[in-house]
């Protein structure tokens, strides 16, 4: 009597579905994966310029005695301030202040940094700008308002004390 011998494996169909499904579970999640990968860099973004003010509000109060975060300014010109290179801004603030100046924003971009540091200084001291994701700043001139979350073109700026620019849900 012969045996009949059943052949093991999947057949062309089975693998077929099993592509397609993959394929489905693929499309769903990549989106949420790649604005999931761009939010974490402007929450690193904003901690990074949240510190690094912090330690430039440190030194301006040890500086001057005047430090006044936070001032009721609605309208910030960066014109207003002195740009100031991350390596004067290093001499001043590390180690007594920060660890280290963060040179890059999320995006791999160089945060622009205004401090200024001749006395007397003006009502207009510091300022952290992150250009987003493009790395192009779109203004100079900044209304104090909030934008999308999910605009990662959008320009972070801190200055004097709070955020001038800033990811926050918007109301529908």
């Amino acid at each position: 009597m012969r045996r009949r011998f059943r052949e093991t494996g999947f057949t062309l169909i089975e693998l077929l579905i099993v592509v397609a499904i993959i394929g489905l579970l693929a499309a769903m999640l990549i989106p949420n994966l790649l604005d999931a990968m761009q939010k974490t860099k402007q929450k690193k973004t904003m901690a990074d310029q949240r510190l690094l003010g912090g330690a430039m509000m440190g030194w301006l109060t040890d500086q001057t005695s005047a430090a006044a975060a936070g001032a009721a300014t609605t309208v910030v010109d960066l014109g207003d301030y002195a740009s100031i290179s991350p390596a004067s801004l290093s001499d001043e603030l590390v180690p007594t202040y920060i660890q280290a100046i963060p040179a890059y924003d999320g995006w791999k971009k160089p945060y622009d940094l205004f401090l200024d540091t001749v006395p007397p200084m003006d009502e207009h001291v510091m300022a952290i700008r992150s250009a987003g994701q493009g790395g192009v700043a779109s203004s100079d001139v900044y209304d104090s308002s909030a934008f999308e979350p999910t605009d990662y073109e959008q320009d972070l700026v801190w200055a004097d004390g709070f955020f001038v620019r800033w990811p926050q849900r918007m109301s529908t």
